[in-house]
Order: structure tokens, then sequence, then C-alpha cells
């Protein structure tokens, strides 16, 4: 892949990954009763079905949420390799625990949503893993 390509798709990648955790944070942090019995809208409810309401840990988890959009959105700003990998590293890192729990505890959800759930967890270490294929491409660091 050319270095020109590699830095669009790497540009796009970064951005689709900011672009689903940012409003997430955003929601769980500014308003996290409604992130509980609202997510992910629609007339849906993930959250709710799987316990009770934590304003902390909702906060904790808008949080998270904005911390790794961040940095996802520094990464693709300045567009160095270690930043790439650092951020899709957290991508493949942060999503699988939570991935996993949900393999484990489907039964709450009809097939419609146990789909929504597993497919949405799944796009960002997906993601993530092309964006470490293509990083080769990207500088090591900043022209000085």
């Amino acid at each position: 892949m050319t270095g020109e390509a590699a830095q669009r798709t790497t540009r796009i990648g970064l951005a689709l990954l900011s672009l689903t955790s940012i409003p997430l944070g955003l929601w769980a942090v500014i308003a996290p009763r409604s992130y509980y019995d609202d997510f992910p809208g629609f007339g849906r409810q993930w959250i709710s079905p799987d316990g009770p309401f934590n304003e902390h840990l909702m906060r904790d988890f808008g949080g998270l949420n904005l911390a790794i959009g961040v940095f996802t959105v520094c990464a693709a700003i300045w567009l160095l390799r270690p930043m790439v990998i650092g951020a899709a590293l957290a991508w493949i890192v942060w999503p699988l625990p939570h991935l996993t729990y949900h393999l484990l505890n489907l039964h709450h959800y009809d097939t419609t949503d146990q789909i929504g759930i597993i497919g949405g967890l799944v796009v960002g270490p997906v993601v993530a893993v092309v964006l470490l294929v293509v990083s080769r491409s990207l500088p090591a660091r900043a022209e000085q």
C-alpha cells in the first residue's frame, strides 16, 4: 500500500473508531441514567436488562470511551506509527473482555439484539487489526 493510501485508510479507520466512542462517552457521562435505560436507542435496551443502574459505572464507562476517542483523534491528526499502533492496541485490548462477557451472557436478549451487540463489539477490534497492518506504511516519527 502506498504511503498516501495508507494515510487515507488509517484516517478513515481512526475516524470510524472515534465516531463510535465519543458520542457514547458523552451520552454516558452527561446522562448516565438515560444511557443505562435507553442504549442503543431505537426502542432497544441493551444495558438495563443486565443488572441494576450504577451511576458510577456508567460515568466511568463514558469517561473511558471519551479517553479512547480523544487518543484516537490525536492518532488521526498526527498520524505517526507509534500513536496509531497505540490506538489500535487500545481498541483491541479494551473491547475484548467486554465482548467475551457479552458472548457468555446473551440470554437476556432476543436474536436481533444478540447480533447487534456482538456485531457492534467486533467492529472496533477488526478495524484495529486493519490499522495495525496498514500502519507499517506510516512514518515512525514527525519530520523535522
